[in-house]
């Protein structure tokens, strides 16, 4: 075991119902900027025209689709174990191979995209290679940051997790205004914009953590990690396929006419997770570390009350006042479509923001027997929709009353994981 000390790691609050109030209300408010300075790229659909906005759109999803959340969330729970074991140096080591593993791998996807770059392009109607290259780019940056604000979660420090989030969404809509309005570069802009964003938030998170990873490494068991990170994995990256991936899939279904509203809807939609995402971000770590020190937590069932309220508040009111957003965000024209699919999108969020509380907790408390059941039902989604969608063309709304349906699968096998075998559990013991 690592002898390292740890004077620069911020103290874990003894008061743990303040301290969560406390920190996930920053989180809530950082996330809530650092949204909205992201989705202000999104004003620049009224000068660029509906091509380069899809296209802006769907590369966005793409990067979007790359497994940051389940990496985030594997470098939170090593770290958080850690810090409770005193296991300094090989948590220093798991930065660092992280950081190393995931440039080799990007080097190798690189080439294959550059080698079929052009019919990459083509297949995505793409205004050009530039965008594409730009967006290669981008992939390394956005699969560091998991990492290292894993580790800023993990240590709890939540006050600089949440300033990487405010400096990604500003520094991206600064750059992408300019590079849009004076330099007219459309969607090669707007995700040069993302990609110095993302560059802000992420070396801000490498400059928190640099106590930790500048520690002498040690060896860690390759096995045990292994057997805690892929469960993680596959479970948070089930989870995120399910949130992000609908565009990709409606994408070579529907005109660019027709996704502009889509895209929109879903910018406004997905708006409801991030704002409840943030309790999740608190009460993660805070679980992983009171599970390594055998210690009592109820925080889960606040966590499920809040997302509730602050999800179906949250669904409401984008119904009411969606009209007069969309109407800023983009032309007049463009209000009926979106908010025929508000509705939709809104609905299909909720139930996606209840189970992400769920996995949250089960991965938490290392019940991973769900894991497998999630990977499937994402499978069958994936095998669904594009079927669906060959069967009845031309009905976008379809992508989303699909999505939906899935979402409340997820929810209702998480709930039965969470609650049914607990309450199955109980009987056969009264037996």
């Amino acid at each position: 075991m690592s002898t390292e000390k740890s004077e620069t790691i911020p103290t874990i609050d003894h008061k743990p119902h303040a301290a969560f109030f406390r920190q996930s209300g920053w989180l809530m408010l950082t996330a809530v900027a650092g949204g909205v300075l992201t989705y202000l790229v999104h004003f620049l659909n009224k000068v660029v025209n509906p091509a380069e906005y899809t296209a802006f759109g769907v590369l966005l999803t793409l990067v979007a689709c790359l497994p940051v959340g389940p990496v985030q969330m594997v470098f939170t729970q090593q770290s958080a174990l850690a810090l409770a074991n005193g296991r300094l140096g090989q948590l220093s080591n798991l930065i660092r191979l992280g950081f190393i593993w995931i440039l080799l791998l990007w080097g190798l996807g690189a080439v294959g995209v550059v080698i079929f770059q052009h019919s990459i392009v083509a297949g995505w109607h793409l205004p050009g290679v530039l965008s594409l290259w730009v967006t290669l780019l981008l992939v390394p940056l956005s699969m560091w940051t998991p990492v290292f604000c894993g580790v800023l979660q993990g240590r709890q420090d939540f006050f600089w997790l949440g300033w990487s989030a405010v400096l990604s969404g500003g520094g991206r809509v600064v750059i992408a205004v300019v590079l849009v309005m004076v330099f007219k570069l459309g969607a090669t802009g707007m995700m040069l914009g993302v990609l110095i964003g993302v560059l802000s938030g992420v070396l801000i998170a490498i400059w928190r953590t640099r106590d930790l990873w500048t520690l002498p490494t040690e060896k860690f068991n390759l096995m045990a990690l292994m057997r805690d990170a892929t469960p993680l994995m596959f479970g948070f990256g089930a989870s995120q396929f399910l949130f992000t991936s609908d565009t990709m899939f409606a994408k070579p279904y529907f005109t660019d006419a027709q996704m502009k509203p889509y895209v929109l809807a879903g910018t406004l939609a997905r708006a409801l997770l991030f704002l409840v995402m943030p309790l999740t971000a608190v009460m993660f770590p805070k679980l992983v570390y009171s599970r390594a020190k055998s210690e009592k937590s109820n925080l889960f069932g606040l966590v499920v009350l809040g997302t509730a309220v602050l999800s179906v508040c949250g669904a409401v009111g984008l119904w009411i006042v969606g009209p007069y957003v969309v109407r800023f965000m983009a032309h007049p024209e463009d209000v009926p479509g979106t908010m025929a699919l508000i509705p939709w999108y809104a609905g299909a969020m909720v139930p996606l923001a209840m189970a992400n509380v769920l996995v949250n907790d089960l991965l938490a408390r290392g019940i991973f027997k769900v894991v497998p059941y999630m990977v499937l039902l994402a499978i069958v989604y994936c095998i669904s929709l594009p079927q669906m969608l060959s069967h009845f063309p031309g009905h976008i709304q379809l992508v989303l009353q699909t999505l939906g349906f899935f979402n409340l699968l997820l929810f209702g096998l998480c709930a039965w994981f969470t609650w049914g075998m607990k309450a199955r559990q109980g009987v056969a013991k009264t037996a």
